[in-house]
């Protein structure tokens, strides 16, 4: 059973899978508010975007993953696809991080979400972001995005090395922006 995570909670993610983790997805998911009219509510359209940042040990930024680059320059890390809308059921976004791949010089890796429209997250319900294992699609946690508010963007979660052993913390900060770059930032003051 996934790990619920609060705000601040680090768990070990070679513990939760019960070992031998190699590829882990993280989910993205989300539902826009209902637009009240007289007779009807139509769901407003919003453009959620998953992306990942990799860090050094430095805190600097190497590569990032997110709609306009699918792939990191290595390739140990692989963006799904773009959700225009949040329309559907399960993740609307998905990163999937080849952890035996992921270089081993880079030392964090930052998922952040970010309004492209400049929405803010009071116009989003619903929210989450989910890791799971890749080989048996087990949850092993799950954050969800709460509280809304007038912020464009989110640093999520990083995931990252620690004595051997890759951890999970989640965030939850509010940030503004409307793409990945506009976040370093607010990404390294989490690191």
């Amino acid at each position: 059973m996934a790990i619920s995570l609060v705000k601040g909670q680090k768990i070990s993610l070679e513990k939760e899978s019960g070992g031998g983790l190699s590829k882990v997805v993280m989910g993205l998911g989300w539902d826009p508010v209902k637009k009240k009219g007289l007779f009807f509510s139509k769901p407003v359209e919003i453009d959620l975007d998953a992306s990942c940042i990799l860090f050094d040990e430095k805190k600097t930024p190497v590569d990032f993953v997110w709609f306009n680059q699918l792939r990191s320059r290595d390739g140990s890390i692989t963006h799904t696809g773009d959700n225009l809308t949040g329309e559907g059921e399960g993740d609307d976004e998905q990163i999937i991080v080849d952890l035996a791949k992921v270089p081993g010089h880079v030392k964090y890796l930052v998922f952040t979400v970010n309004s492209f429209r400049g929405q803010t997250f009071n116009q989003v319900q619903n929210a989450y972001c989910r890791l799971v294992d890749e080989r048996n699609q087990k949850e092993l946690a799950r954050y969800t995005l709460s509280g809304g508010g007038d912020h464009t963007a989110m640093i999520m979660a990083k995931v990252y090395r620690h004595q051997n052993e890759w951890k999970m913390h989640a965030l939850g900060d509010p940030a503004q922006g409307r793409v990945v770059e506009q976040l370093i930032a607010d990404a390294v003051k989490i690191l």
